[in-house]
């Protein structure tokens, strides 16, 4: 019995410092919300005052680095509040448990007293006063629990606006597979390649029959009217040569099909690009065109034809540009979609509804918009298939470019809630996999490389890189490396996979059955541009104005060069130089060397935050209004 005593007297002391504990850290919780209210820990009005400042004396190099310092105690400031309230809600939750259970084995071990004549009155007042001291302990707790919540997403919006500040403008956007992975596989069908016969290349427009009797019908009247045109050129065609059901990859590297170029790794193989113009005086400006609806995605290219879409909160529309003359040959309604929302979801300005870029397979045409809706055309216009995902529910707006791998249309699908990566069946828009990942809201793009054994899709989100199989959304592998909202993609090099992220850190990682970091950096981050890479090199650029080089296989920086304007374009690389257009429009061109060699600096006339796309002699920019041709 005098054991049992004492054993409840443990408890009760147990509970009693239990108690104590979780009010004391509801009480600095609580304090804390308070001051991030009247303190800001980020100090946004300084570092946005510091960089409009520069803005009018971009040559000020001590303001500069005056931004850098501010910007580096912001960052320290950020993630020490967030470890401290993260730190502060996990402590509160298990003193908690830790009072439950004491209270609990206090309760069973307690006999219970009869309680008659003059202690009732005085047990009862007791008792009442116990229920009420518990009831504002729950309050107290929540009221703490809630606030460490607001804090912790409060702060980590206005980081996050901050940081996207630094370029003078809002921004818009284990080392082992998971043993819980999960992979759901849908309407999956194997499909042979029909290689394309050398006598059947000037045949690449003619629709393939497919399944569907309304398909084989359009096929028949696209065959007829290419076969009708190709004749008033004096050309040979033949109506019975079919496409191959996908393109072979001399076709993808020989055309630009999506956001970066052929796979998204930032390298064109097109031939005598220009290196000179002015589109302030027309100089090599073959033409230029407004794009109707207005949007952030960067033009594709197949062969004759340029693609591009834009959209607002009321009308969606995918645009196609002969590339020749500029001449806008058709445009095609994104309307009429089952499940599609009745109103568009909110974005930001510099995201708006239609950022993610198209992709083509010379085939068809895909787009995909801010709610959701994906849909392709043919290369004629005419709908092919629609459909809508879901809302993609972020505080920016989608903006994740589309892939194409053989028959899969890949979507990264990195939101909110239900983060995933899907494979659709680029004839029916079907799902044929679909794999779900413990993520957070991304808004880069796939790109799809050959590691040497094999071709695998690469994500980029918090917390990793993840690599899979293109055909089956099987997981490959995944490495843990970053944290906070992810823009950028990532670039393939010889074996090496570059990611990174602002406010986080850069890293390579060295790819295989045993991925690893091989090497990572702090000094220079990006928050919207991706980097390129060659074999020995890295290039990158940042959203406040400095672009550079870093050895690829030790991370040394090789040289740096500053900007008095901020990037959100992607550098690309062509023929040994890479092209990096500036917020203003500017392109700068630059050798793809060891040592910085200046090509030239060329203006487009107006701002621009998209990537180039590359023809043979031809380059296509679109700023902020126009579809530019720049050429000779």
């Amino acid at each position: 019995m005098s054991s049992n005593k004492t054993n409840i007297n443990l408890w009760k002391r147990i509970a009693q410092i239990a108690g104590i504990f979780a009010f004391v850290i509801s009480v600095i919780l609580i304090i804390n919300y308070a001051q991030y209210k009247t303190i800001d820990p980020v100090n946004t009005e300084l570092i946005n005052s510091l960089v409009e400042n520069l803005n009018h004396n971009p040559a000020d190099s001590l303001l500069r680095q005056q931004i850098r310092t501010v910007d580096l105690l912001s960052r320290k400031a950020y993630f020490t509040n967030q470890w401290q309230v993260r730190t502060g809600g996990y402590l509160l939750l298990l003193s908690l448990a830790v009072l439950v259970i004491a209270m609990q084995i206090i309760k069973s071990n307690t006999p219970k007293e009869v309680v008659v004549g003059e202690t009732e009155n005085s047990f009862l007042e007791q008792k009442n006063a116990r229920k009420w001291i518990s009831i504002s302990g729950i309050v107290l707790v929540g009221i703490a629990l809630f606030l460490a919540l607001l804090t912790h997403n409060d702060l980590s919006n206005e980081f996050t606006i901050a940081s996207m500040k630094d370029g003078g403008v809002d921004a818009p956007v284990e080392n082992k597979v998971s043993d819980n992975e999960t992979v759901i596989i849908k309407d999956s069908s194997e499909k042979e390649d029909i290689v394309l016969n050398d006598d059947t290349e000037k045949a690449e427009e003619v629709e393939e029959v497919v399944s569907n009797t309304k398909e084989q019908a359009q096929e028949v009247k696209t065959e007829k009217k290419i076969v009708a045109e190709t004749n008033e050129k004096k050309a040979v065609v033949e109506p019975e040569k079919k496409l191959s059901e996908y393109p072979s990859e001399e076709e993808i590297i020989g055309n630009h099909p999506s956001f970066r170029g052929p796979g998204g790794n930032g390298i064109s193989y097109r031939k005598n690009i220009p290196i000179s113009w002015d589109a302030t005086t027309g100089d090599n400006v073959v033409w230029k065109v407004e794009i109707p609806l207005h949007g952030y995605n960067s033009p594709i290219i197949w062969e004759d034809k340029i693609f591009v879409s834009g959209a607002n909160s009321a009308q969606r529309e995918v645009y196609c540009i002969d590339r020749n003359s500029g001449k806008i040959l058709w445009t095609g309604e994104v309307k009429d979609i089952e499940g599609s929302p009745a109103t568009s979801p909110e974005v930001t300005e510099d995201t708006g509804q239609a950022a993610p870029s198209l992709t083509t397979d010379g085939r068809r045409v895909y787009a995909i918009f801010a709610n959701g809706d994906i849909i392709a055309f043919d290369m004629e216009g005419n709908r092919v298939w629609a459909r809508n995902l879901g809302d993609p529910n972020n505080h920016y707006g989608h903006s994740s470019s589309l892939m194409l791998y053989q028959n899969v249309l890949i979507v990264q699908y990195d939101i909110k809630k239900s983060p995933k990566v899907m494979g659709l069946d680029f004839s029916t828009g079907k799902t044929l996999w679909e794999t779900p990942r413990k993520v957070k809201v991304s808004w880069a793009s796939p790109v799809v490389v050959n590691t040497g054994n094999r071709t695998e899709v690469i994500l980029f989100a918090e917390p990793s890189v993840d690599s899979y199989d293109p055909l089956t959304g099987k997981l490959n592998w995944s490495v843990k490396c970053t944290y906070g909202e992810v823009g950028p993609s990532v670039a393939y090099a010889d074996g090496l996979v570059f990611a990174v992220n602002e406010y986080a850190k850069l890293v390579a990682i060295k790819t295989g059955e045993n991925p690893e970091i091989l090497w990572e950096s702090t000094d220079y981050m990006s928050d919207v541009p991706s980097p390129v890479a060659t074999e020995e090199l890295m290039f990158m650029a940042t959203s406040y104005g400095v672009y550079l080089c870093y050895d690829a296989k030790t991370g040394d920086i090789l040289w740096e060069q500053e900007n008095d304007n901020g990037f959100y374009s992607s550098p690309m690389m062509v023929e040994g130089k890479i092209y990096l257009m500036d917020m203003q429009g500017i392109m700068h061109i630059f050798k793809a060397s060891r040592e910085y060699e200046s090509i030239g600096d060329c203006p487009l006339g107006e701002d621009g935050m998209t990537t180039p796309a590359f023809a043979d002699g031809k380059i296509y920019i679109r700023g902020n209004k126009h579809l530019f041709c720049i050429g000779k």
